[in-house]
């Protein structure tokens, strides 16, 4: 391997380590409590080097925004002419939900969903992050299709409404309690329900 694809190996595990001690502390004692400084020295960096992957405490929160919006980005893209854009992310969508079971249940409470039911502050984050997927889907959307540029803003709209919908009822039924487990249970039908609608909504004609 190169020296370049070393450094970048390197710095996905720093980033990776930092984002993990984040959930780890937010689920041990809420968003609001920790500091940026306490997480930088749970995970042993400076806290300039944690500014330099994260250069705000709510991205710490939002960590994997850019990766979920590229990869539904080059689904969309990627799609022939008669798949919807909300058949070309299914699988990816529904995967997700499914790699909830895998979460150790003492992180749950650290994850956007729970922390957003909890948090006012958090839960502005989780409208402003949807309504920047909405924004992206919808460029997307209309550079690949026909359809009209409403009618694009819409789709994107509705698509990242159902990562609302996961967002909340993720974060919803962790609160009550609920095992990774059994949140992922509870959401997969759901979700998949709802995709299977934006589906024949969204299906060329």
């Amino acid at each position: 391997m190169t020296a370049s694809g070393l450094r970048d190996r390197k710095k996905a595990r720093t980033r990776r380590l930092i984002a993990d001690t984040a959930t780890r502390l937010f689920a041990e004692r809420g968003y609001e409590r920790v500091t940026v400084s306490e997480i930088a020295r749970a995970a042993e960096v400076a806290e300039q080097t944690l500014y330099n992957y994260f250069p705000t405490k709510e991205q710490l929160v939002t960590d994997r925004e850019q990766e979920i919006v590229e990869r539904l980005s080059e689904l969309i893209r990627s799609r022939d002419t008669t798949t919807s854009p909300a058949a070309a992310v299914r699988e990816y969508v529904l995967q997700s939900i499914s790699a909830i079971r895998d979460m150790p249940p003492e992180l749950a409470r650290g994850t956007l969903g729970y922390l957003a039911a909890m948090s006012p502050a958090v839960h502005r984050l989780a409208l402003e992050l949807t309504d920047r997927q909405a924004t992206g889907l919808a460029a997307v959307i209309a550079e690949t299709s026909t359809v009209a540029p409403e009618i694009a803003k819409l789709q994107g709209i509705a698509l990242a409404g159902v990562f609302r919908v996961i967002l909340g009822e993720s974060g919803r039924r962790a609160v009550e309690g609920q095992a990774p487990t059994e949140i992922a249970a509870g959401l997969l039908p759901e979700v998949a329900s709802i995709l299977t609608e934006l589906d024949r909504w969204m299906t060329p004609s």
